[in-house]
Order: structure tokens, then sequence, then C-alpha cells
């Protein structure tokens, strides 16, 4: 069986000695030495001012969007996935949906100005598969409104945006260290902001909202990783340049087999940006050719993924907004296989069933 990711898992060895000084210390929550080893390795690796490590990749939405006191109306994304749109709806905001641009997949920040109003109070803008959204064209409309900035960045370990970390943009940055993730801690996530007043807040909201054992800053939640989620990823993130030039190696020979067939359009990456490789996105010509694509590949025991579908604004409890471009590549885009272990020849393998089926 081919599935559309697969997890990088280190030696064993090498995750256990880790977790032994977790053993040894009777540590395994409660922020321990693996926790913050993590977070100082990864902001030394990328740059990176601030990281708060976390125990998924959903929390780091929710507490950004409690901690920037957002209320009313956040202005976000249909494509992306479901958690980027229920957070906003669990914090008690209405989500006001902006369509996509048709080659990065991103939010088109031309049409956000249309969408803001007397009550919106923010921007929620994912980076659709790792690929960085117009920076420069939100933050200058998030200045003229006087709106915060959240990226979900669930996707985008180790991209970096004229040189700089993409973790570094807008007022807080979220990540998802997911199994499937390019980089991962079994299940876990971070969040990232430079503002050192606004770090410290998300610190405590993280944390049940503690100032010291007998204080409390204010509200909060649990949110921390564990000793066990950080040990994982410790093993890997030594593995990271190797499994990002693996995956690049694999993309690009997926290019070489597809990007001639007129039926078929790829996601556009940004200009200055070191891309990370996260996914393999396709979309065909319509639903129809990627439904006989998906049989094909199925058949043999291949199974890409609808990714993202469907358009968020179709759901029942976010929906009642048209999002034409949204709605229309959500219908015929899919991921491919894409991770580690996969091989040369079964990538040539897939190519080969899709050109043929198309």
């Amino acid at each position: 069986m081919i599935n559309v990711s697969k997890s990088f898992l280190p030696n064993q060895e090498e995750y256990q000695a880790h977790l032994k000084k977790s053993w040894d210390k009777i540590w395994i929550t409660n922020r321990g030495e693996l926790v913050k080893s993590l977070e100082l390795q990864v902001k030394n690796k990328f740059n990176i001012t601030n990281m708060i490590a976390t125990t998924n990749g959903t929390l780091p939405l929710q507490i950004a969007i409690k901690a920037l006191q957002l209320k009313e109306e956040i202005i976000t994304t249909p494509f992306s996935y479901i958690a980027t749109a229920s957070s906003i709806v669990w914090e008690g905001c209405t989500p006001v949906f902006v369509d996509i641009d048709k080659e990065t997949f991103n939010i088109d920040p031309s049409k956000i100005e249309a969408h803001i109003t007397s009550n919106t109070t923010g921007i929620v803008a994912t980076h659709v598969f790792g690929n960085p959204c117009n920076i420069t064209a939100i933050k200058a409309i998030a200045d003229k409104y006087n709106l915060k900035v959240i990226y979900d960045a669930a996707h985008a370990f180790g991209v970096e945006y004229k040189k700089q970390s993409i973790f570094e943009y807008g007022d807080v940055s979220t990540c998802s260290f997911h199994a499937t993730k390019i980089f991962h801690t079994g299940e876990g996530g971070a969040m990232f902001s430079k503002n050192k007043e606004l770090h410290d807040t998300l610190y405590y909201h993280h944390n049940f909202g503690h100032d010291g054992p007998e204080k409390f800053h204010g509200l909060g939640i649990n949110a921390k990783m564990s000793e066990f989620q950080a040990a994982m990823g410790l093993t890997i993130l030594p593995y990271f340049d190797d499994i990002f030039y693996r995956r690049k190696l694999l993309y690009d020979r997926y290019l070489n087999h597809l990007e001639d067939n007129k039926d078929l359009v790829f996601q556009k990456i940004k200009k200055n940006v070191l891309y990370n490789y996260a996914y393999m996105p396709v979309v065909f010509k319509n639903e129809k050719q990627l439904y006989e694509v998906k049989k094909a590949l199925n058949e043999k025991d291949i199974h890409p993924r609808r990714y993202f579908y469907p358009a968020l604004n179709t759901v029942d409890y976010l929906g009642g907004q048209n999002m034409p471009i949204a709605e229309n590549i959500a219908k015929r885009i899919l991921c491919l296989p894409l991770y580690f272990d996969l091989t040369e020849d079964q990538v040539d393998a897939i190519s080969l069933i899709i050109n043929k089926t198309i």
C-alpha cells in the first residue's frame, strides 16, 4: 500500500536515548529538559526569535485568537484544513471567508478589503501546503485597518521567505508537528511571536495561566508538549535536512513526469522562498478526471488524498458565502504520495498511471 503520507520514524534506540533523560529524572511533562531543548534547537537552527512547543497544532490557533483578544469577525481562507476556521468559531468569533488566488492557492489580498467591516478584528491566513502568503500585502492591509494577523503555518516548518523563517511574520505564527508533517513529534505543534510581551501572554495562556505555582496571570488552558513528544522531535530534527532534500528530489521527479501534461496545474510557489516540499498537490482539468485518476491509483493500492476538500465555506456550520475559486480548486485537487521512504520507481509508476489515465 502507498498512502499519501508516511511518518518518518528514526532509529528506535536514538529515541530511547532521549527518552531515558526523562525517565531518569521521572519528569515526563510540565516543560521538562527535553521540551526546552527542542525549543532551543529549533530556534537556533532556523534563527527564530521565540517559540512555545505545544501538544498539538490546533491549540496554538485558539490561544493566538485569545491572546490577541480578537472578537466578532475574522477574515480567513476557505482553502485550508478545518482547524483553521473551526478555531475561529471555537473562540466565539465569526469566520469571514475571502476567496483564494488561483495560482498560489493562498488567500487573495486584493479581495480582503471588500470584506472588512467595523466588526473585523483580525486575519487568519494559511500558508497553503507551506507556500507563503503575500505577506507584504496582508501586512499593509492589517496596518491600514488596525487588524491583527495570525498565520496558520501548519505545513511550513523549515520554510523561509526572503531568507527569514516564515514563523517570524505576522503577530503570531502557528505550526503543526503532527505525525504526517515534514517534521513531527508524533502529535504536537508550536506558536511563534517576535513580540516579547505577546510571547509572554501566549506562554501563560498555554500553561493554565500560571504565574508560578501559586499565582495566575489570567485565563489559561493546558497546551503543553510532553517530554515523550519532545523526545521524538529531538530525534528527528538532526534528520531534517536529509528529509528535506529527499522530498525535493521526489517532488522534482513528479514534476519532470507531469508538468508537460496540459490537463494538469501545479501550485505556483512564491519568489524569494525556500520551500519545504511538504506536499505534492496536482489540480486536474475537472472533477470527473480527478475521480478517474483516483480510481486508477486506488486499483493499484495507491491512495492520494483530496486535500483540501471540501472548501470550508461549504461546511454546514461555516458556510453561506460563495467562494468560486476555492470551491473549484477543491473539487479538482489531489495530493499525491510524498514521503521520505517513497522510491523513485514508485513516483515513476504513479506518474505513469496519471498520464495514461488522462
